[in-house]
């Protein structure tokens, strides 16, 4: 019998992990890549006998596949999905091509800001429980390469809008989505009910056994929720007023309801502190207990959970400054929680490649916090012309260690400076964590 033909357009980390899998599951697999390879990526496909291209699409293989997994990296209207629809051929997500070859317990988590966070501490809830459980999706490792590597009971999945804008059948037991404000615009026509949409795919698959968790405190998904029907049971958590059912906040403690009221903990022994995180932990406990996790186990692991790498992340102080790394902040909301939780005079580093942002909620915070702004981008005019009334001091860099130092230049006793992109970083760096690597190793170096 013919084997199946796979093609793999994008040899990242969810393209190489579709590979592998596809190879374990016995198709003939072509990856594809119009950019560079990296070497590390180059090993593991020359390891695994898969072949590949760089630079280029030979479109006489890509057209002959069965099936293509295309990286969510890759927009809709590039010519090779183009030709790929004209011609027939079904394309799927990394996650879809995954979902087929494993019936472990997904829990997947969405929404623009939180997802990171609310993804590493479900895991570590789960993990500390005792449940055999990885992490994977949009961090670390993709989930077809956990799939094609290691089984496991249960997985916590993030979930970009990307990756969900390419499923079919794929379904989470559990579906979390954090907030929903604009971001990504630029793949979305400029429409936001577009990127609503594609967020909501997360649920599209459940069914009645299954549970849908999300913010009862964001308009944008309680309106969504107003206007649609899904199967799921709905579990909403609020830090504004008390619920009949789930996660909400009394007398400063948090409280879960499902069956019964569980009073899990008082906030104020939260290891993350701030609303946003309060929220992520109401999100990451409900999966946990809905997942049987005894309360004792939910409450230590809230407790000692530090925070996830970029995220403001305290590097270094230096003369009574305090460096702060929020590189994974690529949209204004997410830089929106950083500026608020500033407590001393900012220097602000930001910039990058800009999604269709609206600066203007972040006027107040600047006006109030933000003495300094160092511009970090390819094209930093609407920063300027945004902020250039509201600072006395902005200075335009083209590399990270510049930045950085500019940064000490201006920064005195007592202050802070802040890396808080509110951008992507494709235009200087390869990602976010290379931008928030750099940083750090800039500060070292002072």
């Amino acid at each position: 019998m013919m084997k199946q033909k796979l093609v793999v357009l994008g040899a990242g980390e969810s393209g190489v992990g579709t590979a592998i899998l596809g190879k374990k599951e016995d198709y003939e697999v072509f990856v594809s890549d119009f950019g560079k390879i990296k070497e590390t990526y180059k090993d593991v496909l020359k390891h695994h006998e898969i072949n590949w291209e760089e630079g280029k699409h030979t479109y006489e293989r890509i057209l002959d596949a069965d099936v293509v997994m295309k990286s969510p990296g890759i927009p809709d209207n590039t010519e090779v999905i183009r030709r790929l629809m004209e011609a027939g051929v079904k394309v799927v997500s990394e996650i879809e091509f995954a979902s087929g070859y494993s019936d472990a317990t997904i829990v997947g988590i969405t929404g623009s800001n939180g997802k990171t966070t609310t993804a590493t501490l479900t895991h570590r809830l789960l993990k500390d429980g005792g449940v055999d459980v990885a992490l994977g999706g949009n961090i670390g490792k993709s989930y077809a390469g956990l799939v094609a590597r290691e089984m496991h009971s249960h997985y916590v999945l993030e979930l970009s809008s990307f990756q969900l804008d390419g499923i079919e059948k794929f379904r989470c037991h559990i579906a979390v989505i954090t907030n929903i404000v604009p971001d990504h615009l630029d793949r979305y026509d400029g429409d936001f009910q577009k990127y609503i949409a594609a967020k909501f795919r997360i649920v599209m698959n459940q069914t009645e056994d299954d549970f849908f968790i999300y913010d009862a405190d964001d308009k944008t998904i309680v309106k969504w929720l107003e206007e649609n029907t899904l199967r799921a049971t709905k579990i909403p958590f609020s830090v504004t007023r008390t619920l009949e059912k789930g996660a909400y906040i009394k007398e400063n403690k948090l409280i879960i309801t499902i069956k019964n009221t569980e009073e899990i903990m008082p906030i104020a022994t939260l290891g993350l502190q701030g609303q946003h995180n309060v929220k992520n932990a109401m999100a990451a406990a409900t999966v946990a207990t809905l997942l049987k996790i005894r309360k004792a186990t939910i409450r230590e692991s809230l407790e000692n959970f530090q925070g996830v790498e970029h995220r403001l992340e305290k590097v270094l102080k230096i003369n009574n400054v305090m460096y702060i790394n929020d590189s994974k902040a690529t949209n204004v909301n997410a830089t929106f929680y950083a500026l608020d939780s500033m407590e001393s005079p900012t220097v602000w580093i930001v910039g990058g490649v800009d999604k269709g942002n609206d600066y203007t909620e972040l006027l107040p915070l600047v006006n109030e916090k933000v003495k300094a702004i160092i511009c970090l981008g390819v094209d930093n005019e609407k920063i300027i012309s945004q902020f250039g009334s509201c600072v006395d001091i902005m200075v335009e860099t083209d590399s990270m260690s510049k930045a950085v130092q500019v940064a000490y230049r201006l920064a005195t006793k007592g202050d802070s400076v802040l890396l808080s992109p509110a951008c992507a970083s494709f235009d200087l760096f390869d990602n976010y964590e290379d931008r928030g690597r750099q940083f750090k190793e800039a500060v070292r170096n002072l």
